[in-house]
């Protein structure tokens, strides 16, 4: 090994062996070779096996940690990587890509990705914030959004529904709960007060957009160590139809019915709704949420 080369693992989504992600993994593992850096390739068949093997690589005290793949693969990045100093990188090539968004990482073209990695790797990491989450049971880590509300609920139907495969699932999970639209009655406590909401939805942002490009809060920030805490008051169906589509664009923030505040610690609580962060499903709340500020280094 060279002075500038390091001891790299890298993590490949178990999902990638099929569609346009599966050339990804072993193209960024035979670059990053080719450039001088000593590489572990993470593969297993799951996610809970490939955090294990992920956690044990990193108590080897690699120089970096690069995950390949989606959110859901950043999100066992920062579970991985709690507690100690080890940059994680980020090659996407998932459906949604939100982190990557947020950080200015090349989506859709995996050779910039890797350039930007590449790149990345002889500069000093950059620290970000992370949320750390405590539920009945345990506790989770995330990078991104956590949300509990309407967008949960589609989660947890599509999740629920073996066909049709793919995206078209979500949609008829999306018009199926958008038949059934109601508000949900929160409790919320944002840095110790107490309010109590009626609402469609809350997010809780670490970052700017989730699932693939909603800027569901516009103005987060990364590394600012607060979250954006946002919610929809009670809408009408077509309403909500007429505003859903602003979230892209991050203009439904101007509407009076979408309130946003900033906080550090933050408790949800309602009957019947699960918590999801950076995709993946948490825990039926309630759930408290603590702002790990700077905990994160990463390669961008």
């Amino acid at each position: 090994m060279t002075s500038s080369s390091k001891r790299i693992v890298v993590a490949i989504n178990p999902n990638a062996s099929f569609g346009r992600g599966r050339e990804v993994g072993p193209a960024v593992v035979t670059t990053l070779r080719g450039l001088g850096h000593e590489v572990t390739s993470l593969i297993e068949p799951d996610f809970a096996q490939l955090l294990e093997a992920t956690r044990a690589a990193v108590r080897e005290k690699p120089d970096a940690l690069v995950v390949v793949g989606g959110d859901g693969m950043v999100n066992l990045g920062v579970t991985a990587l709690q507690g100690t100093k080890v940059p994680l990188g980020l090659v996407p090539s998932g459906t949604g890509n939100d982190v990557a968004r947020g950080l200015g990482i090349p989506i859709g073209d995996t050779e910039a990705a890797i350039e930007h990695l590449a790149s990345a790797l002889q500069k000093p990491p950059r620290a970000i914030d992370a949320g750390s989450i405590s539920f009945e049971g345990g506790r989770a880590r995330f990078g991104c959004i956590l949300s509990a509300g309407f967008d949960a609920l589609v989660n947890e139907r599509a999740n629920r529904m073996t066909r049709p495969r793919g995206r078209s699932r979500y949609t008829i999970a999306l018009l199926v709960e958008l038949a059934r639209l109601r508000p949900i009655d929160y409790t919320l406590t944002l840095d110790g007060v107490v309010h109590r909401e009626r609402a469609m939805l809350v997010a809780v942002a670490n970052n700017l957009s989730f699932g693939g490009g909603m800027k569901v809060a516009p103005d987060a920030s990364l590394d600012d160590g607060l979250f954006d805490v946002v919610y929809v008051k009670p809408l009408g169906r077509l309403a909500f139809l007429r505003i859903y589509p602003r979230v892209f664009a991050g203009t439904h923030v101007t509407d009076p019915r979408v309130v946003a505040q900033r906080a550090r610690s933050v408790r949800i609580e309602a009957a019947g709704v699960v918590a999801y962060a950076d995709g993946e499903r948490i825990a039926p709340l309630p759930v408290d949420i603590e702002m790990d500020a700077g905990s994160l280094r990463v390669l961008a």
